[in-house]
């Protein structure tokens, strides 16, 4: 089962993969399969589960399925529009669907927040309804989002994955050690085992093509972030810190220190900007999550401006190409849902791909890229999901720089120390965050029930 670097890196809109990304691009498959089969659409009733329930508020999950039941694809979503579309659907009580029929809607009816009920598959559930004319229902199918914007409905469950899962790559790998094995096999690297299986589903153009412009959307995601002063949405009254910040390490940088740890202040800002902008609802690259939005660019960026040799064309190929390789083993073995595993889910996942990914950038070998991904989980373990206010604000940004900053550190120490040395494979890392995950209670799965949600008075 392949997972690639564009099922893995989306574009999309703040604030959450799972319960916006997700919800939103199921709400739209869910009408878009209604309208094709001629149904004759009266009324819609959506009712939500578990975190999705939970958290939705505050994760803008409300607004999610409302845009997505109207056909919105949220890669394609300008999040400018949003508070005006939402405001005509709330002010006429009516959805326009994809057709162009207008049904009505009644936001405080048809939308259900069902936090006292968990479905078994997954905490992120939805359950749609369509009624037709004389209040018969014409059809209804529950759905999960199932982390980093991946959606699948009841009848895929059992495969925990997306509807659009491909096979057929010519160098398949399901663990760590099959990877390592096949590099030693064909001398290929990482990077390289990643862009063959790609090739078999896309034009090499194609994918190299897709790979700049998913960062140059990152690149566009820090500067923002750098630029839009003002309160993040959401009551916590959190102030945006990256612009001002950003001001002051200019103004330094016209009287330089001999500070040796300046560049950290640079990789906490840009990780931080991509969250802030995550906050406010703007455009952002799942890497692998929302939630996590912030390291991945942070680590590229740093990479970019402080080690690539201008003459290397190939070094963020390889980054991202690499991160896509350990992202897939995370998703095929564990999981990157903040609501199944917690932070270590979506910050761990997102670090120890990050890791790898930059060890892999500069140069390291396959088995010190698999020792750097390690490290970057290793010491994520047990990291939980406690969003204040089911915001993805407190602890969610700042934890983003502390994530960019520990991937850093992994690649260091994997490119300084001998394989033999490592007592630790990243097969059993991963399957210790999977296990932990099982483990850890639910209130602290990104339910805003345990954790600093319930010892950090809103403000």
């Amino acid at each position: 089962m392949h997972f690639g670097v564009f099922d893995l890196f989306k574009i999309g809109i703040g604030p959450s993969s799972s319960h916006t990304v997700g919800p939103m691009k199921a709400g739209k498959v869910f009408m878009d399969r209604a309208i094709a089969d001629g149904l004759d659409i009266a009324r819609i009733e959506t009712e939500l589960y578990g975190s999705l329930a939970l958290t939705g508020l505050g994760h803008g999950t409300d607004t999610a399925v409302l845009l997505g039941l109207e056909g919105n694809d949220p890669a394609k979503l300008n999040p400018d529009t949003v508070p005006d579309r939402l405001a005509r659907i709330r002010q006429e009580n009516t959805l326009k669907l994809a057709n162009g029929r207008e049904i009505p809607f009644v936001e405080k009816q048809d939308l259900d927040f069902r936090g006292d009920i968990r479905l078994p598959f997954h905490s992120n559930a939805l359950k749609f309804k369509v009624f037709g004319p004389g209040e018969d229902l014409l059809r209804e199918e529950i759905w999960y989002s199932i982390g980093g914007g991946f959606v699948i409905d009841e009848h895929e469950a059992g495969r925990n994955s997306a509807a659009d899962v491909k096979e057929g790559e010519p160098y398949p790998f399901n663990s760590a050690q099959e990877l390592l094995d096949i590099g030693e096999r064909t001398g290929l690297s990482i990077h390289r085992i990643m862009l063959e299986n790609e090739r078999a589903f896309l034009p090499e153009d194609t994918i190299r093509a897709g790979i700049e412009g998913l960062w140059r959307t990152m690149e566009d995601c820090i500067d923002r972030g750098l630029r839009q002063d003002g309160i993040l949405p959401g009551g916590l009254n959190v102030k945006r810190r990256a612009p001002k910040m950003f001001r002051d390490l200019k103004a330094e940088a016209k009287n330089p220190t001999d500070d040796p740890l300046a560049p950290m202040d640079w990789i906490n800002l840009w990780a931080m900007a991509v969250n802030e902008e995550n906050a406010a609802g703007g455009r952002v690259v799942t890497a692998p999550t929302n939630g996590a939005a912030g390291i991945i660019p942070a680590v590229a960026r740093y990479f970019d401006r402080y080690h690539r040799d201008p003459d290397d064309e190939e070094a963020l190929q390889r980054f991202f190409l690499t991160a896509a390789a350990i992202g897939s083993l995370y998703k095929k073995n564990a999981s990157i849902s903040g609501a199944e595993a917690g932070c270590q889910g979506e910050v761990g996942v997102a670090c120890s791909m990050a890791a790898g990914a930059l060890a892999a950038a500069m140069g390291a070998d396959n088995h010190q890229i698999e020792d750097a991904a390690e490290i970057g989980m290793e010491h994520n373990l047990g990291l939980t999901c406690d969003p204040v206010g089911g915001l993805v604000q407190v602890p969610c940004i700042e934890r983003n720089a502390i994530g960019a900053i520990k991937a850093i550190d992994a690649a260091r120490l994997a490119l300084r120390a001998n394989s033999e040395d490592m007592k630790v494979s990243l097969d059993q890392v991963i399957e210790t965050m999977r296990q932990t995950g099982l483990d850890m209670m639910e209130k602290y799965k990104e339910t805003s029930q345990g954790g600093l949600a319930v010892n950090v008075v809103e403000c």
